[in-house]
């Protein structure tokens, strides 16, 4: 008996995509920008919905096609408004993603990956291991999801959502072609239409993927830094062993360079006491920014259990960044939101089949290591 061939998920495909399927089963082109709408634009679940198309070809759509999205298991509101989702991927696994509110401005922060393969010391995404990388389906599945816990669907409606950054679970360029297709479809007028100062992909310094995307996509860049120097961030951030700070500032002015605007990159740099919070590491800090038109997003550490690292004071805080608004970089702090569900930054964990073994490993670390008072993931030496 022949195996029925898999539905195509038609909620990741790219403009281009949907016209050449729907070439491929014998319609007109003209087709993908009507479905495009009734997924994007008016969140459509099912063929049904889609009056405007007739119900010969509706019925066709659901022979050879779907629209798919995984499955909320939990969302939780903190007391200061931000929202929490956790969503089980096909596999089993499942990934978390935040929409915090400041004021007009509602900003979702998407996964790219089911866990992350980078592992840096102060993130506990990163403890829980790798998996897989998300379709393009999947990553515009938490945009509608995000969308429709305001009510009825309305992508143009800004008190929903306003931003979109790729700072949840993974690295997103790591998953290039998946990342790339999303935010094309988050800011295409006929799906989303987000401005492209308002979709950001996050990095920690992939510059060969960098310097790919420079040309093809015009999204807003941020780059987690995380240390003022090699040897520190070495530690800390350990894709820098392969793509030291000096040729990630290179791959940063290369993509600026083909932007057609004034933009900035954004630089994030976790704060750690001790580690990399002292006025020394501001001023090495300033003495490489000069080099990037960016601005600083000062992110005080978020506490997990057994990380080893604590939150500076606030008057550490206040004057490390002072010495860089002292040297002309425009700096903020941001404010610890959602931390009372446990969805401040670098606190999302979903629940990852670990394909790395990495989260094994930490764990026979914390175990071994129970009664020392500052404990060393496995992986960080």
């Amino acid at each position: 008996m022949s195996q029925q061939p898999e539905k195509i998920n038609l909620l990741g495909l790219s403009p281009k995509q949907l016209e050449d399927f729907f070439e491929s089963i014998g319609e007109k082109r003209f087709r993908a920008i009507q479905v495009l709408k009734w997924l994007h634009q008016q969140g459509a679940s099912s063929f049904d919905e889609m009056t405007n198309i007739s119900k010969t070809l509706r019925q066709r759509l659901a022979e050879v096609a779907d629209i798919r999205e995984p499955e909320v298991i939990l969302e939780k509101i903190s007391n200061d408004g931000t929202r929490k989702w956790v969503i089980r991927m096909d596999g089993g696994s499942s990934i978390e993603m935040v929409l915090i509110p400041e004021g007009s401005r509602k900003t979702l922060c998407v996964s790219s990956q089911v866990g992350c393969a980078l592992d840096c010391s102060f993130c506990s995404t990163g403890k829980q291991g790798f998996n897989r990388n998300l379709s393009a389906a999947e990553i515009i599945a938490q945009l509608r999801v995000a969308i429709r816990s305001f009510g009825p669907f309305d992508p143009k409606d800004e008190r929903r959502v306003t931003n979109v950054v790729f700072m949840g679970m993974g690295e997103p360029l790591l998953n290039f072609d998946n990342v790339l297709a999303a935010t094309e479809l988050m800011m295409d007028d006929n799906a989303y239409g987000l401005s492209k100062r308002r979709v950001t992909i996050s990095t920690a310094g992939v510059v060969p993927a960098i310097d790919r995307l420079a040309g093809l996509s015009d999204v807003s860049l941020a780059v987690s830094i995380h240390a003022p120097n090699d040897e520190l961030r070495n530690q800390l951030v350990p894709v820098n062993k392969r793509y030291p700070l000096k040729e990630l500032i290179a791959a940063c002015n290369n993509y600026l360079s083909h932007l057609n605007d004034k933009r900035v990159i954004t630089v994030e740099y976790t704060l750690l006491e001790g580690i990399n919070d002292q006025p020394e590491h501001a001023r090495q800090l300033l003495k490489l920014l000069r080099q990037l038109p960016c601005k600083l997003n000062l992110i005080p550490f978020n506490p997990f259990p057994n990380s080893g690292y604590t939150k500076p004071s606030s008057e550490a805080i206040l004057k490390f960044k002072q010495i860089i608004v002292n040297g002309g970089i425009v700096t903020t702090v941001r404010k610890t939101r959602g931390d009372d569900v446990d969805a401040a930054c670098g606190q999302l964990v979903g629940q990852v089949d670990d394909r790395t073994r990495r989260s094994q490993k930490y764990l026979s670390v914390l175990q071994l290591d129970s009664t020392t008072e500052s404990l060393t993931p496995a992986g960080d030496s």
